[in-house]
């Protein structure tokens, strides 16, 4: 319903925005429309006792219906992330910076793609990967590396092009595995609510192996 509220009403020159910041998982995928026969799939709070949401539901909820002129921009923050909206178009992006194009839209006999507008998807990881928490940009307390990253970025360069702010984000977690003392308002803020300092040597868990994928579809 919540979903479903994020884009009724929805015309042109609006913006939408999806953020997503918990558990992911995977399960097989019935309808055939995945390349690694894997659904990824989002967990609510409630999800033992009323299920995931799956990367369909998703796409049919807030992507098909997004009309010409409309931008929706979603952020997730959770394992097995890479094409949880199931978008047409997926891009890779390698830690030094070089990308390649996917079209996911050939493989399903369903449109995936909206129906005029702009979506754009920003993962933490690749549908086989997990991404978890680390302790490396706020002292004591984990923070998702994609979430931290991603207000780093915004906070410091309001005018960002899609380029520009994937690679802010790589140099914000570039610096948190060098040891370089984080700036900026999100660092400040942080810094300032826990009363913590940024440690010169951070450690990260097994998010250091974080990579950022995007996808985009225009119709």
């Amino acid at each position: 319903m919540a979903l479903q509220w994020l884009v009724q009403g929805c015309r042109s020159g609006d913006s939408l925005v999806f953020h997503f910041s918990g558990h992911g998982t995977t399960q097989p995928d019935y309808n055939m429309d995945e390349i690694d026969g894997f659904d990824e799939t989002l967990c609510p709070v409630d999800f033992e006792t009323q299920g995931m949401i799956l990367d369909d539901e998703i796409n049919a909820t807030i992507v098909r219906p997004l009309p010409h002129g409309a931008k929706l921009h979603a952020i997730i923050d959770a394992c097995h992330s890479g094409t949880v909206l199931d978008l047409p178009f997926l891009c890779r992006m390698n830690r030094e910076g070089y990308y390649v194009w996917e079209d996911h839209g050939r493989f399903s006999s369903t449109y995936k793609g909206t129906s005029g507008g702009l979506a754009v998807s920003i993962s933490a990881c690749d549908d086989h990967q997990t991404s978890s928490d680390t302790t490396a940009f706020s002292g004591d307390t984990s923070t998702g590396v994609l979430t931290y990253s991603f207000i780093q970025a915004v906070e410091n360069d309001r005018g960002l092009t899609y380029g520009n702010l994937l690679n802010a984000m790589r140099k914000t977690i570039r610096e948190a595995r060098s040891g370089i003392r984080l700036k900026g308002p999100i660092a400040a803020l942080v810094n300032k609510v826990l009363g913590t300092e940024f440690p010169q040597e951070p450690q990260l868990t097994s998010s250091e192996k974080f990579d950022i994928y995007s996808k985009q579809f225009v119709l």
